[in-house]
Protein backbone atom coordinates (compact mmCIF):
# COMPACT_ATOMS: atom_id res chain seq x y z
CA UNK A 1 0.00 0.00 0.00
CA UNK A 2 2.81 2.37 0.90
CA UNK A 3 4.50 1.54 -2.41
CA UNK A 4 1.34 2.39 -4.37
CA UNK A 5 0.91 5.62 -2.43
CA UNK A 6 4.51 6.59 -3.18
CA UNK A 7 4.05 5.85 -6.88
CA UNK A 8 0.87 7.93 -6.95
CA UNK A 9 2.64 10.81 -5.22
CA UNK A 10 5.48 10.66 -7.72
CA UNK A 11 3.01 10.65 -10.60
CA UNK A 12 1.26 13.72 -9.20
CA UNK A 13 4.58 15.54 -8.87
CA UNK A 14 5.62 14.50 -12.38
CA UNK A 15 2.29 15.63 -13.79
CA UNK A 16 2.63 18.97 -12.04
CA UNK A 17 6.13 19.44 -13.43
CA UNK A 18 4.95 18.54 -16.92
CA UNK A 19 2.07 20.99 -16.73
CA UNK A 20 4.44 23.67 -15.48
CA UNK A 21 6.44 23.22 -18.68
CA UNK A 22 3.46 23.72 -20.99
CA UNK A 23 2.56 26.98 -22.62
CA UNK A 24 -1.06 28.07 -22.25
CA UNK A 25 -3.26 28.05 -25.34
CA UNK A 26 -2.98 30.89 -27.86
CA UNK A 27 -6.18 32.44 -26.54
CA UNK A 28 -4.82 32.59 -23.01
CA UNK A 29 -1.62 34.25 -24.18
CA UNK A 30 -3.60 36.74 -26.24
CA UNK A 31 -6.00 37.43 -23.38
CA UNK A 32 -3.08 38.52 -21.18
CA UNK A 33 -1.82 40.89 -23.85
CA UNK A 34 -5.26 42.29 -24.57
CA UNK A 35 -6.15 42.99 -20.94
CA UNK A 36 -2.82 44.64 -20.09
CA UNK A 37 -2.95 46.76 -23.23
CA UNK A 38 -6.60 47.71 -22.62
CA UNK A 39 -5.67 48.90 -19.13
CA UNK A 40 -3.10 51.26 -20.61
CA UNK A 41 -5.20 52.53 -23.54
CA UNK A 42 -8.12 53.22 -21.21
CA UNK A 43 -5.84 55.10 -18.83
CA UNK A 44 -4.29 57.16 -21.66
CA UNK A 45 -7.08 57.88 -24.17
CA UNK A 46 -5.32 61.09 -25.27
CA UNK A 47 -2.16 59.93 -27.07
CA UNK A 48 -0.72 63.43 -27.09
CA UNK A 49 -1.14 64.08 -23.37
CA UNK A 50 2.08 64.99 -21.60
CA UNK A 51 3.56 62.68 -18.98
CA UNK A 52 4.00 64.19 -15.54
CA UNK A 53 6.24 62.51 -12.97
CA UNK A 54 8.99 64.55 -11.33
CA UNK A 55 8.50 66.95 -14.25
CA UNK A 56 6.36 67.31 -17.35
CA UNK A 57 7.50 65.53 -20.52
CA UNK A 58 6.20 65.16 -24.06
CA UNK A 59 4.72 61.72 -24.65
CA UNK A 60 6.99 60.84 -27.57
CA UNK A 61 9.88 60.11 -25.20
CA UNK A 62 11.57 56.70 -25.10
CA UNK A 63 9.37 55.21 -22.38
CA UNK A 64 6.22 55.70 -24.44
CA UNK A 65 8.03 54.74 -27.65
CA UNK A 66 8.88 51.33 -26.18
CA UNK A 67 5.20 50.82 -25.37
CA UNK A 68 4.33 51.48 -29.01
CA UNK A 69 6.94 48.94 -30.10
CA UNK A 70 5.00 46.42 -28.05
CA UNK A 71 1.66 47.65 -29.37
CA UNK A 72 2.81 47.20 -32.97
CA UNK A 73 4.00 43.70 -32.09
CA UNK A 74 0.56 42.97 -30.64
CA UNK A 75 -1.06 44.41 -33.76
CA UNK A 76 1.04 42.10 -35.93
CA UNK A 77 -0.62 39.05 -34.32
CA UNK A 78 -3.98 40.67 -33.52
CA UNK A 79 -4.77 43.25 -36.22
CA UNK A 80 -7.34 45.20 -34.25
CA UNK A 81 -7.90 48.53 -36.00
CA UNK A 82 -8.13 50.25 -32.61
CA UNK A 83 -4.47 49.42 -32.01
CA UNK A 84 -3.38 50.81 -35.35
CA UNK A 85 -5.46 53.95 -34.92
CA UNK A 86 -4.02 54.48 -31.43
CA UNK A 87 -0.50 54.35 -32.84
CA UNK A 88 -1.40 56.67 -35.74
CA UNK A 89 -2.99 59.10 -33.31
CA UNK A 90 0.24 59.18 -31.28
CA UNK A 91 2.34 60.08 -34.30
CA UNK A 92 -0.14 62.67 -35.49
CA UNK A 93 -0.40 64.24 -32.03
CA UNK A 94 3.34 64.89 -32.16
CA UNK A 95 3.29 65.85 -35.85
CA UNK A 96 5.71 62.95 -36.39
CA UNK A 97 8.36 64.93 -34.57
CA UNK A 98 11.16 64.02 -32.18
CA UNK A 99 11.63 65.06 -28.60
CA UNK A 100 14.55 67.45 -28.86
CA UNK A 101 13.90 68.28 -32.51
CA UNK A 102 15.72 67.20 -35.65
CA UNK A 103 19.11 68.24 -34.26
CA UNK A 104 18.97 65.69 -31.46
CA UNK A 105 21.64 63.00 -31.37
CA UNK A 106 20.13 61.27 -28.35
CA UNK A 107 19.09 57.67 -29.05
CA UNK A 108 16.20 58.02 -26.59
CA UNK A 109 14.70 60.70 -28.83
CA UNK A 110 15.01 58.50 -31.91
CA UNK A 111 13.12 55.58 -30.38
CA UNK A 112 9.70 56.90 -31.46
CA UNK A 113 10.96 56.51 -35.01
CA UNK A 114 10.57 52.74 -34.79
CA UNK A 115 6.78 53.08 -34.76
CA UNK A 116 6.79 55.99 -37.20
CA UNK A 117 8.63 53.75 -39.67
CA UNK A 118 6.32 50.79 -39.08
CA UNK A 119 3.32 52.99 -39.84
CA UNK A 120 5.04 54.66 -42.78
CA UNK A 121 5.45 51.29 -44.47
CA UNK A 122 1.65 51.13 -44.67
CA UNK A 123 0.78 54.80 -45.19
CA UNK A 124 3.70 55.87 -47.41
CA UNK A 125 3.33 59.51 -46.32
CA UNK A 126 6.75 61.25 -46.42
CA UNK A 127 5.89 63.62 -43.56
CA UNK A 128 5.72 60.64 -41.20
CA UNK A 129 9.48 60.10 -41.32
CA UNK A 130 10.71 63.50 -42.52
CA UNK A 131 12.05 64.73 -39.17
CA UNK A 132 13.39 61.31 -38.20
CA UNK A 133 15.30 60.88 -41.45
CA UNK A 134 16.65 64.43 -41.27
CA UNK A 135 17.97 63.79 -37.77
CA UNK A 136 19.60 60.45 -38.62
CA UNK A 137 21.03 61.82 -41.87
CA UNK A 138 22.63 64.67 -39.92
CA UNK A 139 24.29 62.16 -37.61
CA UNK A 140 25.61 60.16 -40.55
CA UNK A 141 26.91 63.35 -42.19
CA UNK A 142 29.21 63.88 -39.19
CA UNK A 143 32.20 61.75 -38.24
CA UNK A 144 31.00 61.33 -34.65
CA UNK A 145 30.18 57.72 -33.76
CA UNK A 146 30.43 57.70 -29.95
CA UNK A 147 26.93 58.93 -29.03
CA UNK A 148 25.71 55.61 -27.61
CA UNK A 149 27.35 55.88 -24.21
CA UNK A 150 24.86 53.59 -22.46
CA UNK A 151 23.62 50.21 -23.64
CA UNK A 152 19.92 51.13 -23.57
CA UNK A 153 20.71 53.32 -26.58
CA UNK A 154 21.21 50.25 -28.77
CA UNK A 155 17.55 49.27 -28.48
CA UNK A 156 16.32 52.82 -28.79
CA UNK A 157 18.13 53.60 -32.03
CA UNK A 158 19.52 50.56 -33.86
CA UNK A 159 16.17 49.37 -35.27
CA UNK A 160 15.62 52.88 -36.68
CA UNK A 161 18.86 52.71 -38.67
CA UNK A 162 18.10 49.16 -39.78
CA UNK A 163 14.64 50.01 -41.08
CA UNK A 164 15.75 53.23 -42.77
CA UNK A 165 18.33 51.13 -44.58
CA UNK A 166 15.71 48.65 -45.75
CA UNK A 167 13.18 51.31 -46.77
CA UNK A 168 15.65 53.51 -48.66
CA UNK A 169 17.97 50.80 -49.91
CA UNK A 170 20.90 52.97 -48.80
CA UNK A 171 23.71 51.07 -47.08
CA UNK A 172 24.89 54.16 -45.22
CA UNK A 173 22.35 53.48 -42.46
CA UNK A 174 23.45 49.91 -41.74
CA UNK A 175 27.12 50.90 -41.91
CA UNK A 176 26.77 53.78 -39.47
CA UNK A 177 24.64 51.62 -37.16
CA UNK A 178 27.39 49.00 -37.12
CA UNK A 179 30.10 51.60 -36.45
CA UNK A 180 28.20 53.06 -33.51
CA UNK A 181 27.30 49.62 -32.15
CA UNK A 182 30.93 48.50 -32.28
CA UNK A 183 32.06 51.74 -30.67
CA UNK A 184 29.81 50.97 -27.70
CA UNK A 185 30.72 47.31 -27.61
CA UNK A 186 34.48 47.47 -28.16
CA UNK A 187 35.98 50.96 -27.86
CA UNK A 188 33.80 52.02 -24.94
CA UNK A 189 34.07 48.42 -23.75
CA UNK A 190 30.57 47.73 -22.49
CA UNK A 191 30.49 44.08 -23.54
CA UNK A 192 32.26 41.39 -21.52
CA UNK A 193 32.74 38.44 -23.85
CA UNK A 194 33.88 36.27 -20.93
CA UNK A 195 30.40 36.47 -19.37
CA UNK A 196 28.36 37.15 -22.51
CA UNK A 197 26.76 40.17 -20.84
CA UNK A 198 27.00 43.98 -20.95
CA UNK A 199 27.86 46.61 -18.36
CA UNK A 200 25.24 49.34 -18.48
CA UNK A 201 27.77 52.15 -19.03
CA UNK A 202 31.31 53.18 -18.08
CA UNK A 203 30.32 53.64 -14.43
CA UNK A 204 29.77 49.90 -14.02
CA UNK A 205 32.87 48.48 -15.66
CA UNK A 206 35.48 46.99 -13.30
CA UNK A 207 36.63 47.79 -10.72
CA UNK A 208 32.94 48.41 -9.91
CA UNK A 209 31.50 45.37 -8.15
CA UNK A 210 28.21 44.22 -6.72
CA UNK A 211 27.98 43.48 -2.96
CA UNK A 212 28.79 39.81 -3.58
CA UNK A 213 31.95 40.71 -5.53
CA UNK A 214 30.51 39.96 -8.98
CA UNK A 215 30.32 42.36 -11.91
CA UNK A 216 27.14 44.45 -12.16
CA UNK A 217 25.01 43.28 -15.06
CA UNK A 218 21.68 45.07 -14.90
CA UNK A 219 18.77 42.97 -16.07
CA UNK A 220 16.81 45.51 -18.12
CA UNK A 221 19.98 46.99 -19.60
CA UNK A 222 20.94 43.61 -20.99
CA UNK A 223 17.32 43.17 -22.04
CA UNK A 224 17.59 46.30 -24.15
CA UNK A 225 20.58 44.84 -25.98
CA UNK A 226 18.72 41.58 -26.57
CA UNK A 227 15.80 43.52 -28.06
CA UNK A 228 18.13 45.61 -30.22
CA UNK A 229 19.81 42.56 -31.70
CA UNK A 230 16.54 40.70 -32.25
CA UNK A 231 14.82 43.63 -33.93
CA UNK A 232 17.77 44.39 -36.18
CA UNK A 233 18.10 40.74 -37.25
CA UNK A 234 14.38 40.60 -37.99
CA UNK A 235 14.28 43.91 -39.88
CA UNK A 236 17.44 43.35 -41.90
CA UNK A 237 18.37 39.65 -42.15
CA UNK A 238 20.54 40.47 -45.18
CA UNK A 239 22.57 43.10 -43.33
CA UNK A 240 26.29 42.46 -44.00
CA UNK A 241 26.93 42.57 -40.26
CA UNK A 242 24.17 40.09 -39.41
CA UNK A 243 26.76 37.48 -38.36
CA UNK A 244 28.14 39.81 -35.69
CA UNK A 245 24.70 40.53 -34.28
CA UNK A 246 23.80 36.85 -34.33
CA UNK A 247 27.04 35.81 -32.62
CA UNK A 248 26.56 38.28 -29.78
CA UNK A 249 22.88 37.41 -29.46
CA UNK A 250 23.62 33.69 -29.16
CA UNK A 251 26.30 34.36 -26.55
CA UNK A 252 23.83 36.39 -24.51
CA UNK A 253 21.15 33.72 -24.74
CA UNK A 254 23.64 31.13 -23.51
CA UNK A 255 24.64 33.39 -20.60
CA UNK A 256 21.06 34.19 -19.59
CA UNK A 257 19.71 30.65 -19.59
CA UNK A 258 21.38 29.32 -16.39
CA UNK A 259 20.76 32.47 -14.33
CA UNK A 260 16.97 32.45 -14.63
CA UNK A 261 15.32 32.32 -11.23
CA UNK A 262 13.50 29.17 -10.15
CA UNK A 263 10.22 31.11 -10.30
CA UNK A 264 10.75 32.08 -13.95
CA UNK A 265 11.82 35.71 -13.52
CA UNK A 266 15.35 37.13 -13.69
CA UNK A 267 16.83 39.25 -10.91
CA UNK A 268 17.47 42.95 -11.44
CA UNK A 269 21.14 42.19 -10.78
CA UNK A 270 21.91 39.21 -12.97
CA UNK A 271 25.00 37.97 -11.11
CA UNK A 272 24.06 39.04 -7.60
CA UNK A 273 20.70 37.63 -6.48
CA UNK A 274 21.18 39.20 -3.05
CA UNK A 275 21.30 42.80 -4.34
CA UNK A 276 17.65 43.88 -4.56
CA UNK A 277 16.55 40.40 -5.49
CA UNK A 278 12.98 39.62 -6.42
CA UNK A 279 10.65 39.33 -9.38
CA UNK A 280 11.09 41.93 -12.13
CA UNK A 281 8.96 42.02 -15.26
CA UNK A 282 10.65 44.38 -17.72
CA UNK A 283 14.02 42.63 -17.96
CA UNK A 284 12.36 39.22 -17.77
CA UNK A 285 9.97 40.18 -20.55
CA UNK A 286 12.81 41.19 -22.85
CA UNK A 287 14.66 37.94 -22.19
CA UNK A 288 11.57 35.84 -22.87
CA UNK A 289 11.05 37.89 -26.03
CA UNK A 290 14.61 37.21 -27.17
CA UNK A 291 14.47 33.50 -26.45
CA UNK A 292 11.03 32.99 -28.01
CA UNK A 293 12.07 34.91 -31.11
CA UNK A 294 15.18 32.77 -31.41
CA UNK A 295 13.21 29.52 -31.23
CA UNK A 296 10.61 30.84 -33.69
CA UNK A 297 13.34 31.77 -36.15
CA UNK A 298 15.36 28.58 -35.79
CA UNK A 299 18.34 30.20 -34.08
CA UNK A 300 17.82 28.50 -30.73
CA UNK A 301 17.08 24.91 -29.78
CA UNK A 302 13.46 24.49 -28.73
CA UNK A 303 14.43 21.55 -26.53
CA UNK A 304 16.97 23.65 -24.67
CA UNK A 305 15.17 27.00 -24.44
CA UNK A 306 11.46 26.16 -24.33
CA UNK A 307 11.50 25.33 -20.59
CA UNK A 308 12.91 28.80 -19.83
CA UNK A 309 10.44 30.49 -22.18
CA UNK A 310 7.49 28.63 -20.70
CA UNK A 311 8.60 29.24 -17.13
CA UNK A 312 9.26 32.91 -17.83
CA UNK A 313 6.01 33.62 -19.63
CA UNK A 314 3.86 31.69 -17.17
CA UNK A 315 5.49 33.52 -14.27
CA UNK A 316 4.78 36.95 -15.73
CA UNK A 317 1.28 36.06 -16.91
CA UNK A 318 0.19 34.51 -13.65
CA UNK A 319 2.10 36.57 -11.08
CA UNK A 320 2.54 40.05 -12.58
CA UNK A 321 -0.77 40.67 -14.40
CA UNK A 322 -3.52 42.08 -12.18
CA UNK A 323 -7.19 41.31 -12.77
CA UNK A 324 -7.71 44.81 -14.20
CA UNK A 325 -4.67 44.55 -16.49
CA UNK A 326 -2.18 46.53 -14.42
CA UNK A 327 1.30 45.04 -14.75
CA UNK A 328 3.20 44.48 -11.53
CA UNK A 329 6.85 43.86 -10.64
CA UNK A 330 8.12 46.51 -13.10
CA UNK A 331 11.27 48.32 -12.00
CA UNK A 332 11.13 52.09 -12.42
CA UNK A 333 13.49 54.01 -14.67
CA UNK A 334 17.17 54.08 -13.77
CA UNK A 335 20.40 52.34 -14.60
CA UNK A 336 21.10 49.81 -11.85
CA UNK A 337 19.46 47.26 -9.52
CA UNK A 338 18.87 49.77 -6.71
CA UNK A 339 16.85 52.20 -8.82
CA UNK A 340 13.07 52.23 -8.60
CA UNK A 341 13.03 49.95 -5.57
CA UNK A 342 11.11 48.39 -3.99
CA UNK A 343 9.67 46.46 -6.93
CA UNK A 344 6.52 44.63 -5.85
CA UNK A 345 3.27 43.24 -7.21
CA UNK A 346 1.48 46.48 -6.35
CA UNK A 347 4.25 49.04 -6.81
CA UNK A 348 3.77 51.52 -9.64
CA UNK A 349 6.91 52.52 -11.54
CA UNK A 350 7.41 56.18 -12.40
CA UNK A 351 6.39 55.34 -15.98
CA UNK A 352 3.85 52.58 -16.69
CA UNK A 353 4.48 52.33 -20.42
CA UNK A 354 7.82 50.69 -21.22
CA UNK A 355 7.26 47.66 -18.97
CA UNK A 356 4.07 46.91 -20.88
CA UNK A 357 5.95 47.29 -24.15
CA UNK A 358 8.44 44.64 -23.01
CA UNK A 359 5.59 42.34 -21.96
CA UNK A 360 3.80 42.73 -25.30
CA UNK A 361 6.99 42.02 -27.24
CA UNK A 362 7.37 38.78 -25.27
CA UNK A 363 3.73 37.85 -25.65
CA UNK A 364 3.71 38.39 -29.40
CA UNK A 365 6.48 35.80 -29.84
CA UNK A 366 5.11 33.37 -27.25
CA UNK A 367 1.71 33.52 -28.97
CA UNK A 368 3.31 32.33 -32.20
CA UNK A 369 4.58 29.15 -30.54
CA UNK A 370 1.48 28.44 -28.43
CA UNK A 371 -1.09 25.88 -29.63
Amino acid sequence: MKKVTLIMALLIVATGLAEAQNLPAKKEVMDKMVITNAYFMNKWPDTGKTIITNKERQSNIWTRAVYYEGLMALYSVNPDKAYYDYAMSWGEAHKWGLNGGVKTRNADNHCCGQTYLDLYENEKKPEMIKDLKESIDAMIASDKIDDWTWIDALQMAMPVYAKLGVITGDKKYSERMYQMYMDSKVRQGFYNSADGLWWRDKDFRPPYKEPNGEDCYWSRGNGWVVAALVRVMEIAPKDPHYKEYKKTYLAMMKALLPIQRADGFWNASLHDPTNFDGKETSGSGLFVYGMAWGVNHGLLSAKKYMPAIVKGWNAMASEAVHADGFLGFVQGTGKQPSDGQPVTYDSKPDFEDYGLGCFLLAGSEVWKMAK
